[in-house]
């Protein structure tokens, strides 16, 4: 399993405005610190302030941040609601009918199968894990200097 550029550039960007809290901030800054495409950004952007994660304003003073604390942020939340596709296999369709293989026929094990059940508890333990983490988790005082450190951000500074 892998989690989409989205998934990977959202956890980035809370990370970022989780080391700015109640600062405004570009994107133009994130994607320079984090050296990813702004084009991409700005569509994730997007969907995180869609999905509440973020506040957005635009014109002068304009920037995001984040929506609410970061202790409230869990990461299997920003997965859910990130990810289009969570089916791992082509037999997870969304309304829960283990039909469209990759021809769009009907599986021939429909109903006899335990991979779905299997592969579906997996990822229940997957997402399980990720909400007991919460964006605050990640940056603690040791991962927070480091990353700012690293970003090059002003430690309590605008940047």
């Amino acid at each position: 399993m892998r989690l989409t550029l989205q998934t990977d550039l959202a956890f980035r960007t809370l990370m970022h405005l989780g080391l700015r809290p109640g600062r405004r901030v570009q994107t133009e800054d994130i994607a320079r610190a984090w050296r990813i495409s702004g084009n991409h950004l700005d569509k994730v952007v997007q969907r995180l302030a869609a999905a509440g994660f973020v506040e957005t304003r635009r014109g002068r003073g304009g920037g995001m941040l984040l929506a609410r604390p970061a202790e409230a942020i869990r990461l299997g939340e920003v997965v859910r609601r990130i990810e289009e596709d969570l089916a791992l296999v082509a037999c997870f369709a969304p309304d829960g009918d283990p039909a469209g293989d990759v021809t769009g026929e009907r599986c021939i094990l429909a109903g006899a199968c335990r991979l779905q059940g299997a592969l579906g508890e997996a990822m229940a333990a997957f997402l399980g894990v990720l909400d007991r983490i919460t964006l605050a988790d990640l940056l603690d005082p040791a991962a927070r200097a480091a990353a700012e450190r690293r970003l090059g951000l002003d430690p309590g500074g605008m940047a």
